[in-house]
């Protein structure tokens, strides 16, 4: 009997199936390819789901309002009976400095690049990219540890509650990962689910807060002769009332985490749905409800901010907010086990556990939009970071990493969280600084100076406390320089060109051969005089063997902002001399000559031939002038660009040199 079986590379064949769909499911949202190169930035593969700007603020509010979980035991410790002096300056920082910074921010960088796009304009050229590139490694600080940290404080927290398993004490560093796991796990399932999961438990945390604020107002006025001593003591025990209030001045940039969610509203405004028919420059609908999230956000902050200050230093003791203390780091929490019981204050618990989970959800989201908009672009990253499931994967493998250097210690990653926060709205009021005076808005200049003022002391007063805080940072931004600047290198043979569209009279020129290959001669745009032209064709017949009484075109390359990457190429037909002139203005000359080159292939069926001199120098340092100036060693780097470009070497553009 014969049996029959399988071929043998049946399963192999299986594998690299599920290899291909496992795949195609990693990079779903890749945009789509246009042209020679992919599409232009922003441009998504399928139509994102938007959301009403309330659910929107609870998905960056997740980052805002998890704080509550420990800005009051922090006020409390840092400021003592001052706490509530301390909170009302922050209040009052939140409210007349963040707040305004950030509406206008909104309504100039609608796309969710935030500040950072506002001061890219205003420093072109690799100066620009360098600073990009460092405020982007801040940014990466305040939404990496962000992440980091409040998953550390969510264990924390759980370890803290009396019904917490004591099998699973000491192992706080794996029960951060478990979490930081789970949050990415959402991500990897879609934004839409991430909102979704955001105002649940959103909703649910500020409902328990609101219960807690209020039974514990009703205690603390219950009791007035602690209230009448704190009070005492808030302005006597520093002398007088205007002493007090200074070292509440001095004290208030401890406080600095309150402002956490500012930057992370801007970040997610493409998720927020705007009015039908709102052009994508100008979306107004979106606009208006990214300010709406901002002022709802820190009104609701500012009103738990106050208030919960207020009940935790008049009814909890001092000593309890040191290191060990049962209100060290959970100053709600203790109020919610004391005066509303052992089962409300264990459901505040897996609430408090649960936003601050989450908390680290606004600022993947943020990182999610602001990496593919820039790094992208600049040829900083491979394309694969324009999709978000690989990113999730990436900046879930640094979140553990970063864990487990910090042991899951939420102290030792809170100098590098307050740093990342301050300098990214410290930047976000120096650009809108920078706009106002731009449109001579003498006013608003004036506001935005002295807002820019209050956070430079801020910033500069958290660095000198916290040191720590800004060699951490450090490390961020020369991370992201390097990887920078070695992809840039390893993409510099890519094609740069997201379009390349031919104006009417260079249509004609390319047109004109209707037969035979298309015969292009390289040329300098600096020597545009006619002996210059009648010696650049001589030396192509002679040397370059180009066939005599073909018609010849003429290529030039005006080289921009060499430090841009992708880019359109408008491509102009102009005459001089009787010589037929193709100009194109572009970043780098090999890369755009080869763009030029394919599209010329790919319009007219006809194959390009063009024809160089070889370029004079070292070529080692022709190398180098290419990757900073696009310019240096223009003959093989084009065909190599070619060639990477083309593999079928029977349509590939050929290269002449001589």
């Amino acid at each position: 009997m014969t049996t029959l079986s399988r071929p043998p590379l049946e399963a192999p064949v299986r594998r690299r199936r599920s290899v291909r769909r496992f795949r195609g499911w990693l990079l779903e949202d890749l945009p789509a390819a246009s042209g020679l190169a992919l599409a232009p930035h922003g441009t998504p593969a399928r139509e994102e789901t938007k959301s009403s700007w309330w659910q929107v603020m609870c998905l960056t509010g997740v980052d805002y309002f998890s704080t509550l979980g420990y800005q009051p035991a922090i006020a409390a410790l840092a400021a003592g009976f001052l706490s509530p002096l301390a909170t009302l300056i922050l209040v009052l920082v939140t409210l007349f400095g963040a707040l305004p910074v950030y509406r206008r921010v909104a309504s100039e960088s609608p796309h969710g690049s935030g500040s950072i796009a506002m001061l890219e304009k205003l420093l072109p050229g690799w100066r620009g990219k360098l600073f990009v590139l460092v405020l982007l490694g801040f940014a990466a600080t305040d939404f990496m540890i962000t992440m980091t940290l409040s998953a550390a404080d969510a264990t924390a927290h759980l370890i803290e509650n009396p019904l917490f398993p004591g099998w699973l004490e000491g192992q706080h560093v794996a029960i951060t990962i478990v979490l930081l796991g789970a949050l990415s796990a959402v991500f990897l399932r879609g934004f839409r689910e991430a909102v979704g999961v955001a105002v649940a438990v959103v909703g649910v945390f500020l409902a328990l807060n609101a219960i807690v604020v209020v039974v514990t107002l009703g205690a603390a006025f219950a009791q007035p002769v602690a209230t009448a001593h704190w009070w005492d003591a808030m302005w006597l025990s520093h002398g007088n009332p205007l002493m007090a209030v200074a070292v509440a001045l001095l004290v208030f940039p401890k406080l600095a985490l309150g402002l956490s969610g500012f930057e992370t509203g801007v970040a997610v405004m493409p998720q927020i749905r705007g009015d039908e028919g709102d052009p994508e420059e100008r979306p107004a609908g979106r606009i208006r409800g990214a300010r709406r999230l901002l002022t709802t956000a820190a009104l609701i902050m500012s009103g738990f901010l106050l208030t919960s200050s207020f009940t935790t230093v008049v009814l909890i003791p001092a000593a309890e907010f040191q290191e060990g203390g049962e209100a060290n780091g959970r100053a709600l929490a203790y109020l919610a086990h004391e005066y509303l019981g052992l089962g409300f204050g264990t459901v505040y618990d897996i609430s408090t556990i649960t936003i601050l989970w989450f908390a680290g959800a606004s600022a993947l989201a943020g990182l999610l939009n602001l990496v593919p908009r820039y790094l992208p672009r600049y040829g900083m990253a491979p394309q694969w970071t324009r999709a978000k499931r690989p990113l999730v994967l990436v900046f879930a493998a640094v979140a553990v990493l970063i864990t487990m250097l910090f042991d899951a210690d939420v102290d030792a990653q809170g100098g590098a969280y307050a740093t990342g926060v301050l300098v990214l709205i410290t930047s976000a009021a120096v650009a809108v600084t920078l706009s106002a005076l731009r449109r001579r808005q003498k006013a608003a200049t004036i506001g935005f100076a002295a807002i820019t003022a209050v956070f430079l002391y801020t910033t500069a007063a958290n660095i000198i406390e916290r040191p720590d805080g800004i060699r951490i940072a450090a490390v961020f931004v020369l991370a992201i320089i390097v990887v920078g600047f070695v992809s840039r290198t390893r993409r510099s043979f890519e094609l740069h060109a997201t379009q390349v569209r031919l104006d009417e009279r260079a249509v004609e020129f390319v047109s004109a051969s209707e037969d035979g290959p298309i015969q292009i001669i390289a040329h300098e745009p600096r020597r545009v005089t006619a002996e210059a032209y009648r010696k650049k064709l001589a030396a192509a017949r002679d040397l370059g063997h180009l066939p005599v009484g073909d018609d010849v075109l003429f290529l030039e390359v005006e080289v921009g902002d060499s430090s841009d990457f992708e880019t359109e190429l408008e491509v102009r037909g102009v005459e001089r001399y009787g010589c037929r002139i193709l100009v194109v203005h572009g970043p780098v000359v090999p890369n755009t000559i080869a763009s030029v080159l394919l599209h010329i292939r790919d319009v007219t069926g006809l194959m390009p031939h063009i024809y160089f001199r070889w370029t004079e120098g070292n070529p080692l340092q022709n190398f180098l002038r290419f990757l900073v100036l696009g310019e240096g060693e223009i003959a093989p780097v084009t065909r190599e660009v070619l060639r990477e470009a083309e593999p079928d070497v029977t349509r590939r553009p050929w290269v002449h040199v001589s």
